[in-house]
């Protein structure tokens, strides 16, 4: 059997689209900054019928283009987010879109504007991803996989004037991911990935606090359900550039006994923009590792060759029914064409191999 597939979160957004996201750098927006987070909300106050058909359109293509690719585990292509993570704290209570705050994240990789907690975090009470993948689950006879942003991240990407303490923000965070993964669940979604890029920029919230609320996020999945951690080690907000700070890949072995004990079945990793010692692998006994087969943030398009001979490397040291192929993190810098280029051979390389 050749190696499973999969994508990580977003895919290219259509330009008839009535947002644009973190990726957007065609139209003087730079990637994750407050612009972005303004000009979305402004848009959701005329979102109507038609505008709903347009994303209906553009998470269908999204699907689609990645089954043509030969994708096994899609993704809903995050065709409604602007990011993958304040996309989720709109639908919650406690934060304040309007009144944004200037923070340094990223362990100092970037500064920006970000939405503030002002409150307690909770479900306002009605659930809003069960939408997103039943419309991406209603093109495709392929199990479809929705992500969700975890708590150390989301706290990451906003800014507290409400807690005071990072742990029980964390927590609360946490609980109110839960209430929306359940919900995905009893949906029948089979497939559900928590992000959390700061467990390799904060290996110590991340020990001290954060493998404990990936477990209050998965709290009473039913074990039909894959939970899946992505853990990458960040992007920038456009092609090519080789100066952004990248968290330290020692971090995935600082993590990787912790992670193999956690109820998880699933880590996804990056390797293609940088490679791991693959002696990694061998820490994991049980945990299926999804391992980043190609890079999202380089417009060069990986060979066939070079894609399989990586993935041969990494079955030197893990069994092939627990390796899956994906891209190091989300496609959305790539554009359509170049990101359908690396699928396609990162899909044919899995064949092969």
């Amino acid at each position: 059997m050749p190696l499973k597939t999969t994508c990580i979160g977003a895919y290219p957004k259509p330009s008839y689209l009535p947002i644009r996201d973190w990726f957007s750098v065609d139209n003087g927006m730079t990637g994750q900054g407050a612009e972005v987070t303004r000009a979305y909300t402004a848009a959701l106050a005329g979102w109507n019928d038609a505008d709903e058909e347009k994303f209906r359109r553009a998470t269908r293509q999204a699907v689609q283009d990645q089954v043509l690719c030969g994708i096994d585990i899609p993704t809903d292509g995050e065709q409604k987010r602007e990011n993958y993570i304040h996309y989720h704290c709109r639908h919650l209570e406690g934060f304040d879109f309007a009144n944004l705050t200037h923070k340094v994240v990223r362990d100092g990789a970037y500064a920006t504007e970000l939405p503030t907690v002002v409150g307690p975090i909770k479900p306002m009470g009605h659930h809003f991803l069960t939408v997103d993948y039943e419309m991406a689950q209603s093109t495709t006879d392929r199990p479809v996989k929705i992500t969700v942003p975890g708590a150390l991240t989301v706290m990451d990407t906003v800014a507290d004037e409400h807690y005071g303490d990072r742990a029980q923000l964390a927590r609360d965070i946490a609980e109110a991911l839960n209430f929306e993964i359940l919900a995905l669940a009893e949906a029948g979604c089979t497939h559900i990935q928590i992000d959390e890029p700061l467990f390799a920029r904060n290996v110590e919230d991340a020990l001290a606090f954060g493998i404990e609320c990936l477990q209050r996020a998965f709290f009473r999945v039913p074990g039909a359900v894959t939970r899946t951690v992505h853990m990458c080690c960040g992007y920038p907000d456009h092609l090519d550039d080789t100066e952004y700070h990248k968290a330290d890949p020692a971090a995935y072995f600082e993590l990787a006994d912790a992670m193999e004990k956690a109820e998880i079945d699933a880590l996804s990793i990056e390797d293609a923009h940088r490679h791991n010692d693959f002696s990694l692998l061998e820490r994991f006994r049980h945990t299926t590792i999804i391992l980043g087969a190609v890079a999202i943030a380089k417009s060069e398009v990986e060979s066939i060759d070079e894609i399989a001979d990586r993935l041969r490397q990494a079955l030197e040291h893990i069994d092939a029914e627990r390796l899956i192929a994906a891209p190091d993190c989300g496609l959305g810098l790539l554009g359509r064409k170049l990101a359908m280029a690396k699928l396609s051979n990162m899909c044919a390389a899995a064949k092969r191999v």
